[in-house]
């Protein structure tokens, strides 16, 4: 579209104050259709006569702003009027917040002095047939919103006694309009509302707000005060070990809310910002405090339910939910590593780590491919691709694992969802990124000489290190590898000429195996089988279970051997094994945050240690939802929803599951674009029973038996 708006701004603002820029007029007769074109530098909220326009929190949502800036068309008609009011207050957003807030760069300095201002065009037609345009430019107003202050880390501030006075002319800003697009990700919505379940008087003597589940959004209040009450509120989420209100490990985002009341009974929350929270510590509120005064509103991308998953241990049954919870909590535009500290950054190595659990629970096919394009929007001229996507860490090396999720990802959402163009969109980065790897290495068809992150968070880590015991080169390599096939992959569904990546890829595991003919780690014998690296698949799957039953049946993996380290156990004969780490309750386990109360994932197996002392202040985020990738593995194996990559999409399917007594039963299903697959299995005495239910054509693995069947209901026993 060709916009004849002009960007305009808030001449001599105070710094922190949100500006709201106010348009007057009176139609020339009555409207036909209204609609409204409309988007920011920074993060906006529209009304129209005083009424909300659309449903979009944060809009207009976080791209490469330098490259990519989404407008959004609303339909005004029925909100007009017949002299009418436009207002819209712009926040700082992810736009020039200071992000990221734990270290200082050109980049961030340069990224925090952006100017905000608003761009957009009101569209009327009437009804005898004529037409006008009113778009933003200088005859526009603006003046100071009561939002005194709004950061994506440090939170807000509101003067409800504010009068808000949108007199002075707005200016012209000089920036490009080549960077518009249209909406093209899943818009932000408010999606669901938890109650507080209680008031907590702490030790501490702190008042403090329990909503008894972590989310992502911001806190609603209802409060009868008198003009010029304060009310100030910290997020938090865990209390500590005596049970005092705890927030030290969101570092320096404060994640406050200040409020100054006006006479009366009054009802507010924020509309520019996003905390992530279980509990708030009231430090200023005027009145008694009761529970049915605060209501969590949960905030993330308008992603749809289409997986679900249940069992017979009620332990397990939170993990799930944890699961769930998790990619809400992080799915705000551009999947986060976490919610709450002063990060939320899209890292790519989470991304790439769980997008197949992502895609199963959700239909994240929107929300990914919107994200998938910033990534290639901001792939580096070299092909290298960013820790974080918008790439907010320019600075930083690209990393296996974290770069890799240029090939990971298009490849996982088009197998799940079956269209092809996610991977013509993303082909020519896909390449790119293989192709930078080849460039960067110092030795030819492996990849070394790099700075990487390793097995992320792996408990083999040496003393001081995050980074996990397997070898760093030896995991680079291992993803030079799949990378390299899944262009492969990719090309081929596309009808391109993969030739050279098909000589490339033979070359890369040939010296793969020449170079590392010894496994050290549970991660890599998990890569050396899962990726198909090693020569004999059987026999290093069984030498990984020899050493997981060495270390004590207990997983040792980080971020990159924890997704696959129960597929390789069950695909290689070790179910049952594979059963007893997604059981284990003791440390290191994935029930043991569940049983130390957790609601969502945790970045540490240890966040809270057995002690209940916190693993550390600096790194320690209760909703990072990468080792929810366990999923995937009760999806695929235990209820045995088989993808298979011939047909895309589950346009057939492979269902085997693999059972284990200790669950009692499993109950999964996942709602496709052909439809509902569900697989339940159920312990009955000694024999099991199968409960099939497909959409698709499926083959049916039942112990020995294997059975084709149509579309229908389906009932083995074993």
């Amino acid at each position: 579209m060709e916009f004849q708006a002009k960007w305009i701004q808030a001449p001599d603002k105070q710094e922190d104050v949100c500006p709201v820029f106010c348009k007057t007029w009176k139609n020339a007769g009555p409207v036909k259709r209204a609609e409204l074109y409309l988007t920011a530098l920074g993060v906006y909220a529209a009304r129209l006569n005083g009424e909300r326009i659309g449903k979009f929190v944060l809009a207009p949502g976080w791209t490469v702003y330098e490259k990519r800036l989404q407008y959004q068309i609303y339909d005004v008609t029925e909100m007009l009027k017949e002299e009418n009011e436009l207002t819209v207050t712009v926040g700082k957003g992810w736009f020039s917040s200071h992000m990221p807030g734990w270290m200082e760069s050109e980049d961030k300095t340069r990224r925090a002095n952006r100017p905000t201002g608003i761009l957009g065009e009101l569209h009327l037609e009437y009804e005898d047939g004529s037409s006008a345009v009113i778009p933003t430019d200088e005859t526009w107003t603006w003046g100071e919103s009561p939002v005194r202050f709004s950061e994506i880390y440090d939170g807000e501030t509101y003067d409800a006694t504010a009068s808000v006075k949108c007199d002075a002319p707005a200016a012209e800003l000089d920036w490009t309009k080549d960077i518009l697009i249209p909406q093209e990700g899943e818009e932000i919505r408010e999606k669901e509302r938890v109650e507080a379940q209680s008031v907590i008087i702490t030790p501490a003597g702190e008042t403090v707000i329990d909503f008894g589940q972590e989310v992502t959004g911001y806190v609603e209040f209802t409060v009868d005060a008198k003009a010029g009450d304060e009310i100030q509120i910290l997020h938090g989420e865990v209390l500590d070990q005596n049970g005092n209100f705890y927030n030290a490990n969101y570092r320096s985002a404060k994640a406050e809310i200040h409020y100054t009341c006006r006479d009366g009974l009054q009802t507010w929350h924020p509309m520019l910002t996003f905390f992530g929270f279980r509990y708030i510590k009231l430090a200023k509120f005027p009145g008694e405090v009761k529970p049915e005064q605060f209501t969590a509103i949960v905030v993330y991308s308008d992603i749809q339910k289409t997986g679900s998953l249940s069992c017979g241990r009620p332990e397990v049954n939170q993990l799930f939910s944890n699961i769930f919870w998790g990619q809400k909590g992080n799915f705000l535009d551009v999947p986060t590593d976490c919610p709450q500290r002063d990060e939320r950054l899209g890292w790519t190595g989470d991304a790439q780590a769980f997008v197949k659990t992502a895609s199963y629970n959700y239909d994240v096919e929107k929300f990914f491919k919107k994200w998938l394009h910033d990534m290639a929007a901001c792939q580096r001229a070299d092909g290298g691709i960013g820790h974080v996507i918008p790439d907010y860490l320019p600075d930083g090396t690209p990393s296996a694992a974290w770069g890799d999720a240029a090939a990971i990802c298009p490849w996982q959402i088009y197998l799940t969802y079956g269209n092809k163009e996610v991977l013509a969109d993303q082909f020519d980065c896909m390449k790119k990124w293989v192709d930078y790897i080849t460039g960067a290495t110092t030795t030819e068809y492996l990849w070394t000489g790099g700075e990487h992150f390793g097995d992320w968070l792996g408990l083999d880590a040496p003393s001081g290190s995050y980074k996990g015991s397997s070898r760093e080169d030896f995991i680079a390599t291992a993803y030079y590898a799949y990378s390299t096939e899944l262009v492969i992959k990719a090309g081929k569904v596309l009808g391109e000429d993969v030739s050279s990546y098909e000589t490339l890829y033979a070359n890369i595991v040939k010296t793969f195996r020449e170079t590392y003919p010894v496994y050290k780690t549970q991660t890599e014998h998990v890569l050396a089988v899962y990726f198909h690296l090693a020569e004999d698949l059987q026999k290093t799957a069984d030498a990984l279970a020899d050493l997981v039953e060495k270390d004590g049946s207990q997983i040792m993996t980080g971020f990159v051997g924890t997704p696959y380290i129960l597929h390789v156990l069950s695909e290689y004969g070790h179910s049952e094994l594979a059963y007893t780490l997604f059981l284990r309750r003791k440390y290191p386990s994935w029930l043991f945050s569940v049983d130390q109360g957790a609601t969502t994932i945790w970045e540490h197996w240890d966040g809270i240690m057995e002690n209940g002392e916190f693993w550390s202040t600096d790194m320690n985020s209760f909703n990072h939802y990468a080792y929810g990738a366990v999923a995937d593995w009760v999806y695929e194996k235990a209820a045995g929803i088989r993808l298979l990559e011939e047909a895309p999409g589950f346009e057939k399917v492979k269902i085997q599951p693999m059972t284990d007594k200790r669950l009692g039963w499993l109950d999964a299903s996942i709602n496709t674009r052909h439809g509902k697959i569900s697989s339940k299995w159920t312990y009955v005495g000694d024999k099991v029973r199968y409960d099939i239910s497909t959409a698709v054509p499926a083959t049916v693995v039942i112990g020995e038996q294997e059975v084709c069947v149509e579309p229908g209901e389906y009932t083995f026993w074993s």
